[in-house]
Parts: structure tokens; C-alpha cells; sequence
């Protein structure tokens, strides 16, 4: 005789085992209808496995995110479904839920293409019509292998070989097709309605390159119609920011396949990445950051003793030279300590904190590669600390500080703060964890920041805080991090001499804000649209004539303007202004000066945005302050907003 407590606190006593179905239902039809799973003592659990013991439930609807989720996960079963009755043949991987949809991974002899794409939609919402109820079946691991055996899906049989044969297995059956998963599911395609299957990609079995290419379906999926409209109108406006398309417009960079995965940066483009890194430099030295510059190429001996060649050799570039082999650096820490180990330190010169725009690769896999936003060779804005035990959580801190400073001036101010610790697999032992994780939490209580645990997400050596951005589309980048290093110092043997004169390991800090300047950049091209603000935008003002009786007055504006440093092009071809106007708008330039005979006569400039914007004439002198004054306030005071004070 079960008592279920309700998130009320209400409570309701049952003569026998009772399902959630029933449970919602003896609070009403409309939540009856509406249910999808239920929360049983914080586990979630299908609609129609029963309780039989006092219990606290809540029911899971659409409104809820992880009504949202189980939706998710209840189409990628039913594009499975759908290739099933479309591809008989095909063989189905795994169908997880991703950040706002899911994706399935399939094996089938020939490549699907968008019309393929199309008839699977079609058949999907075909079946969604039918309004079937979706049942779970409990079953024994050797059931299951029998089961998936009969229907020759060997990537299910890999999943099910692995299981402890004690485990129980939940099959789900949608008609005439059996998938497996930890649940729970929709109880009918009746909550299947809000969906668009979105594109075809290709991914490794089980993320391994030495495994078979399958192909993977890509979907969103939503509560409601509403929130899937949304969405896609984000897409859209996502495809239209798409920082590839807008750098050849901009003409910012490229990439080819003499060189996947490397940038080759044009002056406009290359221009913007040294705005970057000059203001990081900047930044770096205010904060007592002393810049270094390490090889590229280090003998693999030191990856060994580092740790990283167990742990990254398969993504390392190598080459050898002499009989000895040497590995791409992949990243910066262990050469860094390498400086850090050149002279006795004492106690009294930490914290030491070494930066440098360290130039990384890896060998990432082609099909992962994109833009900007995934390259095998970057160059991350990367530091290290070198610290005592008690000066942890005051780097920390002041590096906490300064991220948020740097991201402000990019305008971001939607900062998500996550603390990853311990993985599965790690180097030191629990003593030096517990106290690594505790320095990091220790600091982001000690700021009152909202931050969420991320258990086993740590980096092999350390715990960290990661810190993501949210862009103007509403989408989160990782970027910036911090980890708290007690293992790496002391294996390539680095010691300082403490106040009693006995040599000691300090910790190191392992710290990034953009994370690589190529992907960051790949952000703001999206995030801004390609429209800069004005101090990191390749050109700043662009001087045109309206005809060749104005060309010596607008070279003489520009003359001017670059002597005040600012970046400026000229443009005095032959071509009518309305033509030059719309050219360089689409360009992106900020301010455009319009030079004619009314300008020249009266010595004034016509100035316009690139948003169209005319803001009538000004004096040079009053054009060159506003824009001053722009640009040393990282665009928080814009001209358009100056003139009309």
C-alpha cells in the first residue's frame, strides 16, 4: 500500500503497486493526458512502471526541461523507426539527445542525401499521426542479445556486450521496431509534434577514427510548436552570421585542402587578430603576466614525463629528425615549466605567472574541422602560475576578475560558471584532488557567483572552472578556464626553496580567457555579424569622393585620420557614391565620410554608419573626438548615441 508524496506535500495512499499514469490521473484527466514520465525520489521513470513503496513523485510534462529531454530522446527513436521502414537494411548506432535536439548514427551502404533527409521527415510525421502507443518491455541482458541477434543490429549487440548480465535492459517498441535505452520515453507519439530534422554529417563508431565512418541524422525537437519556431528562426539567423560566409565577404581568411584545419589570414582578417592580441597584451601586462615564447617542436621525451603522450599521442603531430622524434606541441604547460625550472625560485618570487600566445596542433579528425570554430592549428592566449598552496584561491580570484573584464569589453555579459572535477582517468592521487577541488570552490564562494558541478569533467591532471559566454543568438561557447595543477610541477621536477629554506613543488595554474584566438574570433564575426565594434574592426572610417573634383580634399581627411591613428581606406575611384555607399556598408566599414563640393567648399564631413545611418555634417575635429572617444570606451559610447546628447 504505497503513500505517494506530491511536490505539494500532499499526500496519496493506494491500495496496490500504482503507475505514475495512474498517479496523474487521480489528480486529473488533463494531467493524465498530459503526463509523460514521472520523477520518483529523484529518478525519472516511464509512465507505466508501477511503485510499490512510499514514495515521493512529481509528474513530468512537456513544460518541464526534462519533459523537453524525453521528447528529444523519443524522436531520435522514431527517426530510427522511420530509416528502418525507409532502409531496411540500414543499422542503427546510438541516438542520444544533444543541446536543443538530438541526432541518430547509422550504418548503411549508400550515402544519405538531403532528399533522403526530406523522406524520413516525411515518414516520421507519417507515424506520429498514427498516434501509437511507445512500450517498454524489461528484459534480461541475454533477451536483449537475443533480440537485437534476430534483427542483425550488431552495433546494438557491441552496447548489450558490454552490460553486466545482471543489469536490466528497457526495450522500447514502437510498432515493429525494438530499440534500447535507459528511458524513459513518451508513452504515445500523440507528444510527438514539435520537430524538424535539421542535417546529415558523418562521425566515427564510438568517436574512434580506426572505427567505421556512419552516418548521423541531426534533429531538434521541442515541447511545443511556439518554441520549435523559435528555434529555427535562430537557426536562420545563425545561418546568416555563419562567420565563414561573412569573412569571404569581408574578405577576413580562408582555408583549403592543401592545408585542413589551417587558417590562412588575409590583411583584414590578420588585422583583427593583432587588435586581439594587442589588447590581451595588454590586459596581461596590468596584471603582472611576464610573456614568453616556447619552441614548437619538443623531443617526445617530454611528453613522457609530462603525462600528455599517454594521454594525446593520437592526436600529436610528429616528426623526427636525427633518430629522435619529436611531437607538434599540442599545448604549452610543459615547456613552460621548463622556463620556470632555469634558476633557483624562493618562496618570495611567486606567484610567477608566465603568458604566452603559444601557437598549438592537433590532429583533429577532418570531418570535425569548421571554420574558425575547429582548426588543428591555434593559438590559445594561454598562461601558467606558479604559486604556493596558499595563494591559490587569491589567482584564482584576481583571474576570475579578469576574465568577466575581458568579456565585458566584447560586450558579453551573460557569464555561466562551471567547476569540473575528477575524471576516471587522472594522474595524482585523491589527497591532491581533494585539495584541488576545494581551492576552486573555495574562490567561487568567496566571489558569491552562481556556478554549476560538472562531476569526473576535469582535465587528467587537475579540476577546473570553466567559463562560457552567451552570445546575441543565445548560444553558449566555452571559453575561458582555469585548473588548479598539484601533479604536473613535481613530474617535470619543478621546486621552489620555502621560509625554511627546504625545496618545495609550488602549483601551477593552467589558465586561458578566449580560449584560442581563432575560435574566439570565429564568435565575435558571428556575434557582431561581422559589424565590429569600431577599436577591433579592420577599418575604422572609410573616405569616399562623389566626384574627381573632390579626390585631393578626401585624401587630405585621410592623411589626417591616419596621422591620428585611426584606420582609415580611401576610396576615390570613378563609381557613383551610391554605389560606393552600398559597397562598402556591405563591407561592414563603421563610419563612412562623404566628401562633395558642399564638404569641400564648407570644410566639413557628411558622415554615415554602417547601419545607414546619416549623421548629418560635423567639423573633423568633432568626428575625430567622437571617435576617440568611442574607441577608448570599447564602443559603450557610440557616435550615433554622442550626437544626440
Amino acid at each position: 500500500m504505497p503513500v505517494i508524496t506530491l511536490p505539494d506535500g500532499n499526500k496519496k495512499k493506494f491500495n496496490s503497486p500504482v503507475t505514475i499514469k495512474e498517479i496523474a490521473a487521480s489528480i486529473g484527466e488533463g494531467l493524465s493526458k498530459a503526463a509523460l514520465a514521472g520523477k520518483v525520489d529523484g529518478q525519472l521513470l516511464d509512465i507505466c512502471i508501477p511503485i510499490d513503496s512510499d514514495s515521493n513523485v512529481s509528474i513530468i510534462t512537456a513544460k518541464d526541461s526534462e519533459g523537453v529531454e524525453i521528447i528529444r530522446h523519443s524522436f531520435a527513436h522514431l527517426v530510427g523507426h522511420a530509416v528502418k521502414q525507409l532502409f531496411p537494411d540500414a543499422k542503427m548506432a546510438i541516438g542520444p539527445i544533444i543541446e536543443n535536439g538530438f541526432y541518430y548514427d547509422i550504418s548503411y551502404k549508400k550515402t544519405f542525401t538531403p532528399d533522403d533527409l526530406q523522406r524520413i521527415e516525411t515518414r516520421m510525421k507519417e507515424l506520429i499521426k498514427k498516434d501509437y502507443d511507445v512500450k517498454v518491455h524489461r528484459v534480461t541482458v541475454e533477451e536483449a542479445r537475443n533480440t537485437f541477434k534476430k534483427r542483425n543490429e550488431q552495433y546494438k549487440l557491441q552496447i548489450v556486450n558490454q552490460l553486466d548480465e545482471k543489469e536490466e535492459v528497457k526495450l522500447y517498441i514502437h510498432e515493429e521496431y525494438i530499440d534500447m535505452c535507459r528511458g524513459p520515453h513518451v508513452p504515445n507519439t500523440k507528444h510527438l509534434r514539435a520537430f524538424k530534422l535539421t542535417k546529415l554529417a558523418g562521425a566515427y563508431w564510438r568517436g574512434d577514427s580506426n572505427n567505421e565512418m556512419l552516418q548521423r541524422i541531426y534533429g531538434t525537437a521541442w515541447g511545443n510548436n511556439k518554441d520549435l519556431k523559435d528555434h529555427l528562426n535562430k537557426l536562420e539567423d545563425a545561418e546568416k552570421r555563419d562567420h565563414r560566409k561573412i569573412a569571404k565577404k569581408m574578405d577576413l581568411f580562408h582555408s583549403q585542402e592543401e592545408a585542413p584545419g589551417m587558417i590562412f589570414w588575409h590583411p583584414k582578417g590578420w588585422k583583427i587578430y593583432q587588435l586581439l592580441e594587442s589588447y590581451i597584451r595588454e590586459v596581461l601586462i596590468k596584471n603582472g603576466y611576464q610573456e614568453i615564447k616556447t619552441p614548437i617542436a619538443v623531443d617526445r621525451t617530454l611528453w613522457e614525463k609530462s603525462g600528455h603522450w599517454d594521454k594525446f599521442k593520437d592526436d600529436m603531430f610528429t616528426t623526427t629528425s636525427e633518430n629522435r622524434e619529436y611531437a607538434i606541441k599540442p599545448m604549452n604547460c610543459p615547456c613552460h615549466v621548463q622556463i620556470f625550472n632555469q634558476g633557483l625560485k624562493s618562496y618570495k618570487d611567486l606567484p610567477i605567472r608566465l603568458a604566452e600566445f603559444g601557437s598549438c596542433h592537433r590532429n583533429e579528425p577532418s570531418g570535425s574541422l569548421h571554420g574558425l570554430m575547429r582548426v588543428r592549428n591555434f593559438v590559445q592566449d594561454d598562461a601558467h602560475i606558479f604559486c604556493k598552496e596558499s595563494q591559490i584561491q587569491e589567482e584564482v580570484s584576481d583571474f576570475i576578475d579578469l576574465v568577466f573584464e575581458v568579456y565585458k569589453s566584447f560586450g558579453f555579459n551573460s557569464i555561466q560558471i562551471k567547476l569540473s572535477t575528477r575524471p576516471e582517468k587522472r594522474v595524482g592521487n585523491d589527497e591532491i584532488w581533494n585539495k584541488s577541488e576545494k581551492a576552486l570552490s573555495d574562490a567561487l564562494e568567496a566571489k558569491g557567483l552562481d556556478w554549476d558541478l560538472l562531476p569526473g569533467e576535469g582535465a587528467f591532471y587537475g579540476p577546473k572552472i570553466e567559463f562560457s559566454l552567451r552570445d546575441c543568438l543565445d548560444r553558449v561557447w566555452q571559453c575561458g578556464t582555469i585548473q588548479v595543477d598539484f601533479s604536473m610541477p613535481k613530474r617535470l621536477d619543478a621546486t621552489y626553496i620555502d621560509e625554511d629554506s627546504q625545496r618545495k613543488t609550488p602549483v601551477m595554474l593552467h589558465r586561458a580567457i578566449l580560449g584560442s584566438f581563432e575560435r574566439f574570433i570565429g564568435i565575435l564575426i558571428e556575434n557582431y555579424e561581422g559589424k565590429f565594434p569600431c577599436w577591433i574592426a579592420p577599418v575604422q572610417v572609410i573616405v569616399m569622393s562623389i566626384t574627381d573634383r573632390n579626390s585631393e580634399a578626401c585624401q587630405e581627411i585621410s592623411n589626417q585620420l591616419l596621422k591620428d591613428n585611426f584606420r582609415v581606406e580611401l576610396d576615390i575611384r570613378n563609381e557613383k557614391i551610391g554605389y560606393k555607399i552600398r559597397e562598402h556598408t556591405m563591407q561592414r566599414t563603421p563610419y563612412l565620410i562623404i566628401i562633395g563640393d558642399k564638404e569641400q567648399e564648407s570644410k566639413e564631413l557628411s558622415v554615415r554608419t554602417r547601419n545607414g545611418r546619416d549623421l548629418g555634417k560635423m567639423t573633423y575635429q568633432k568626428f575625430r573626438n567622437l571617435l576617440g572617444q568611442e574607441i577608448k570606451s570599447k564602443g559603450i559610447v557610440e557616435i550615433n548615441q554622442a550626437t544626440n546628447q
